[in-house]
């Protein structure tokens, strides 16, 4: 009787200090994370945005490279050259540099995530075997991005008081 006891108790003692830590965890203000969210999408496309550039919108040779001759869709098991490469490589460039920008600030912070969701839809067309350690943890973090916005740490919440 005493053990049946003695383990009800240390039972519904460790239910209460879960459900203490969670409520703790709980607390942690919204924000916190999505700013987190932010940074970690924004670092790795604007480090391949610097990598795309020799100078003020000068691409670099190894951009150039890529999207004329390494660069395939791959869409329904055909292999696609890049439409206008020079044009998308300038393009993915320019996006790769302003869009990681606005997310750092949580400057419309919706749509420079959605541009990066949409980049990285492309990306995953070009490089397929990329989708389970890049392509889907970056789509992950954009959508929420799109979905919950940039929080109160952001130029948004400044912009649109009232929104998140």
């Amino acid at each position: 009787m005493k053990t049946e006891a003695a383990t009800r108790g240390s039972g519904a003692a460790l239910a209460s200090l879960i459900i203490r830590a969670e409520g703790m965890l709980a607390a942690i203000p919204q924000s916190l994370p999505l700013l987190a969210l932010r940074l970690a999408l924004a670092i790795p496309f604007f480090k391949s945005g610097v990598t795309k550039w020799d100078g003020f919108l000068t691409l670099s040779s190894g951009a150039r490279f890529l999207f004329e001759q390494e660069f395939k869709l791959h869409i329904f098991g055909s292999e696609i050259p890049y439409p206008f490469p020079l044009a998308m490589a300038t393009a993915a460039g320019i996006a790769e540099l302003i869009l990681p920008m606005l997310l750092i600030l949580g400057l419309a912070t919706r749509f420079a995530a959605l541009g990066l969701l949409l980049m990285t839809a492309i990306i995953q067309l070009t490089i397929p075997d990329g989708w389970a350690n890049f392509h889907l943890p970056w789509a992950a973090m954009a959508l929420a991005l799109v979905v919950f916005g940039g929080g109160r740490i952001a130029v948004d919440a400044l912009v649109m008081p009232g929104r998140k």
